[in-house]
């Protein structure tokens, strides 16, 4: 008996050890006073000289491109697309099923501004994120036709819907099915293509922009009614005289209509957006997620009947605001990309206890080459983010924003993934979003709003004010 308690104790001490080496308390010190945040500080002010707000005529080019796979075929084929099966990516509950069929055709779009020797290019995929990976091959990709990463603003429609088959480590298996390289080579193909389509489309253009509000179609899904969200719509218009008109929107409220239970391949309630302008006010309709974070669509009916009244009844208040607003054809235009630098890399086992970052990081890769990006467009400045952003952050920006005059909108999945980006309040709290999806510990929020307030001061000429 007593050799075994003896056993019995080296095994429970080799546990704690375990334990403790493999996890760490949340850390609830300021931001102010790490590296990274100091660093970020000086790479911004060393940006701002580079800045120049500009107004000018601008040139734009228009592409969608499908990325609708054949499925059932005999063998994998990235060159046209063909797939013996395609997982579903947006739920663990359907444990990396493949789809069972296509309800409705998925399209990357791309819109290329040019203004001088600026061209930046917004992209948009009928996909859950825009996936890291491919967004690393994308670069490969375009890096040899002289295209940048950073003139690339990516997003997603974040449709639950879509394809997986791109998530590598434990977790991205869990949501987006087990990895297929000729899916992926091929995603890449395809989004690379759209973005070269667009820049040789290039034509000159006339711009607009607006915002208006569709506070009826979503909802705060974590505090209810006790908390805030943001209700616009945003969108740019650009038309090429005589030629093509392209519409971009973007929307806060998850495309979640369709539940884990479909099985189809579909762009949920983006899709009935962008194919109802694309029927009439435009020829290209980009949907770029906004601040989803804690935010949920709203619609009567269920299923894809829920899809189309959301999307269709967003297209048609689109169309309506479309038609009052002016077209310019000299923009003021300025353009600010900046790569993060990140706090220490958690996947949290509890609201208070993360596992370390060493086992974080066999779960899930750690997010790389991480951007915020701010554009402004007249009186729009349109944000990028490299996560799921709070819509209740991003009506503090916009507020902001408003206070000096100018409209703003905030976009998510900008071809990284940091989790979700919410308010430190939320972050102890046992949810979704702050438990499992809140990597970078209490500040990030905060942080990543710090940024965000810099550069959008830079773009907008408001910084010394």
């Amino acid at each position: 008996m007593k050799r075994f308690g003896i056993i019995l104790g080296i095994i429970v001490l080799c546990l704690l050890l375990i334990l403790i080496w493999s996890t760490s308390p949340v850390r609830r010190t300021s931001y102010f006073d790490e590296e990274y945040y100091k660093n970020i500080v000086l790479q911004i002010d060393s940006l701002k000289p580079g800045v120049v707000i500009i107004n000018d005529s601008l040139k734009a080019g228009f592409s969608r491109v499908s990325i609708t796979p054949e499925l059932n075929s005999t063998e994998d084929n990235f060159r046209v697309g063909k797939f013996t099966e395609a997982p579903l990516a947006g739920y663990g509950d359907r444990k990396g099923n493949p789809a069972t069929g296509i309800h409705d055709s998925i399209f990357v779009r791309a819109v290329a501004l040019n203004l001088k020797s600026q061209t930046i290019i917004f992209l948009s995929a009928d996909l859950l994120i825009m996936p890291p990976n491919i967004t690393d091959s994308v670069t490969k990709l375009l890096s040899e036709k002289g295209i940048r990463r950073d003139q690339l603003i990516f997003s997603a429609t974040h449709t639950h819907s879509s394809l997986g088959g791109w998530g590598p480590g434990f977790v991205g298996k869990q949501f987006a099915g087990e990895e297929n390289n000729d899916l992926i080579k091929w995603l890449a193909l395809q989004i690379s293509q759209a973005v070269t389509s667009a820049i040789s489309d290039l034509r000159p253009a006339r711009i607009g922009t607006g915002c208006f509000n569709a506070g009826s179609f979503t909802r705060n899904r974590v505090t209810g009614e006790s908390g805030t969200k943001n209700n616009d719509f945003c969108f740019i218009v650009i038309e090429q005289p005589g030629c093509r008109k392209a519409v971009i929107g973007s929307f806060s409220a998850h495309a979640t209509t369709l539940g884990a239970g479909n099985m189809e391949i579909s762009a949920d309630y983006p899709g009935y957006w962008a194919r109802r302008i694309e029927a009439g006010s435009g020829d290209i309709a980009l949907f770029l997620a906004g601040s989803v974070g804690s935010q949920s669509p709203v619609g009567k009916g269920d299923g894809f009947d829920r899809s189309k009244y959301i999307g269709e009844a967003l297209a048609d208040s689109t169309n309506l605001y479309l038609g009052k607003t002016e077209l310019k054809d000299k923009v003021t235009f300025s353009f600010l990309p900046l790569k993060m630098q990140l706090p220490e890399y958690h996947i949290r086992l509890t609201p208070k206890i993360n596992l370390s970052s060493f086992l974080s990081g066999k779960l899930m890769p750690p997010p790389e080459d991480v951007y915020l990006q701010a554009v402004r467009i007249d009186n729009m400045v349109w944000i990028t983010t490299p996560s799921d952003f709070s819509g209740e952050y991003a009506l503090q920006i916009k507020n902001a924003l408003s206070a000096k005059g100018f409209n703003a909108n905030v976009s998510s999945f900008n071809g990284s993934y940091v989790g979700y980006i919410v308010p430190g309040r939320y972050f102890y709290l046992d949810e979704y979003e702050s438990r499992l999806m809140g990597w970078f510990g209490p500040n990030m929020g905060e942080y990543t709003m710090d940024l965000i307030r810099r550069i959008s001061e830079i773009v907008t000429g408001t910084d010394n004010l």
